[in-house]
């Protein structure tokens, strides 16, 4: 549904120049269904929420201070889920633990209730994952902003072998393994069985996947689910913890995709120590960054703290006794951090929050890319613009032709919570 209704925009815009709306593809959509037994199948109310997803995602792309892209088509079973208002979904709750849900097409249906939802129901999402069905629901709490709680603050250094390390504790916080080494064996035993099934397909089934090809890429999927999860929830913890006991948290403002970028290169000049890099790629994507700098955005405005990212430029370099910067101070890139000048020793991550610290104070959030000049020290350029290719001109641009310069905005603050934070 999402890709035939991109397709239609695409098409309206570049033969037309025509923009299409939500509101106009419905009515597209009515005689659709008469016409088009699979897409009859789905709840109309469904597919009218998909083209206001796809209205959003326009409106993000457009928006300077929105890093989104520009919609992308989806794959089948990608993310598979469907999305309702909530005008047409009811909820009981039958005892503490279990409710049922009203979706359209389907009926009642039996969820456990992992927690009451506190609100009025605005819509809701039925998803599959490896572990089986969801359903999650918006809900308007009707939450005011919260004042500022009036606590000390902390930098945080999130990094590989420390997960995280805030400035005001002394020990690291290590994020617990993903698998066990049971999980391990058995996820690579299964990856094994799965290459081999593929190869017998494509010879013998003319690449049709057979029923316990399938079986066995369900128990993949439901392998790494389980540590998607288990992921989260040592994040949804650790932003939490931040956002309550501190009236402001400091982190780098770190461009992830440009930290895990391939090291490979081209063939005219391929890159150096490949697989290490993929492997450091590996490492810092498993301790999400940028999945902590999204809650932690929200949550600090849900408990009466603040959000501020200051440059990350030689944070790792730079003591936070002297504010001398050296690389010497960290030879190797070690464990240990030992200042050239003025001999302050300290453990290399532990000093990094420090110095996060000292700068989200500096700049206090109104000018996150600029920082009070110490001996020694380089203040990195404010954040340039990127154009946006004329290929990806969307059929959703306004008529008065919006510059294309994207700027680079550092965000502190984002969308409202969701409702199971």
């Amino acid at each position: 549904m999402w890709n035939v209704a991109l397709e239609q925009r695409v098409y309206m815009w570049k033969q037309r120049r025509y923009t299409l709306r939500a509101i106009e593809q419905c009515t597209h959509l009515t005689t659709a269904r008469a016409e088009l037994p699979w897409l009859a199948e789905l709840p109309a109310q469904a597919a009218q929420q998909v083209l206001r997803h796809l209205d959003r995602a326009y409106d993000n792309f457009w928006n300077p201070k929105h890093p989104a892209s520009f919609p992308q088509r989806k794959k089948r079973g990608h993310q598979a889920s469907v999305s309702f208002p909530g005008q047409i979904v009811e909820v009981r709750k039958l005892n503490r633990h279990w409710a049922v849900v009203k979706i359209p097409k389907l009926g009642w249906v039996r969820f456990r209730l992992s927690r009451a939802l506190g609100g009025a129901l605005r819509n809701a999402t039925i998803s599959r994952d490896g572990t089986g069905w969801h359903v999650s629901f918006g809900i308007a709490t009707g939450r005011k902003a919260v004042a500022q709680n009036g606590r000390p603050g902390c930098g945080v250094d999130f990094g590989v072998a420390a997960s995280a390390y805030v400035s005001t504790e002394s020990e690291p916080r290590i994020k617990p393994v993903g698998l066990t080494k049971n999980e391990k064996q058995r996820l690579r035993a299964l990856e094994q069985l799965k290459a081999r099934q593929i190869t017998y397909a494509k010879k013998h089934n003319d690449g049709k996947y057979g029923n316990r090809l399938r079986q066995t890429i369900a128990a993949i999927g439901k392998l790494k689910t389980r540590e998607s999860n288990r992921r989260q929830d040592f994040t949804h913890q650790l932003t939490a913890d931040l956002a309550k006991n501190h009236g402001f948290v400091g982190i780098e403002d770190l461009r992830v995709p440009n930290l895990t970028a391939s090291a490979c290169g081209t063939r005219e000049q391929p890159g150096k120590n490949v697989a290490q890099k993929a492997g450091l790629n590996r490492s810092i994507l498993d301790n999400c960054p940028g999945e902590r700098r999204r809650q932690l955005a929200y949550k600090c405005d849900l408990y009466g703290s603040r959000l501020i990212a200051v440059p990350a430029f030689h944070t790792s370099q730079t003591c936070a006794a002297c504010g001398q910067v050296d690389p010497e101070s960290r030879k190797g890139c070690g464990r240990l951090f030992a200042c050239a000048h003025c001999g302050h020793e300290d453990d290399a991550d532990h000093n990094a929050s420090v110095e996060i610290e000292a700068r989200a104070r500096r700049t206090g959030g109104s000018d996150i890319n600029s920082t009070h000049r110490r001996p020694g020290r380089r203040v990195p350029p404010s954040g340039g613009g990127g154009r946006v290719k004329p290929s990806q001109l969307p059929p959703g641009s306004s008529r008065e032709s919006p510059s294309t310069r994207r700027e680079s905005i550092v965000k502190t603050t984002r969308s409202s919570p969701p409702a199971f934070p």
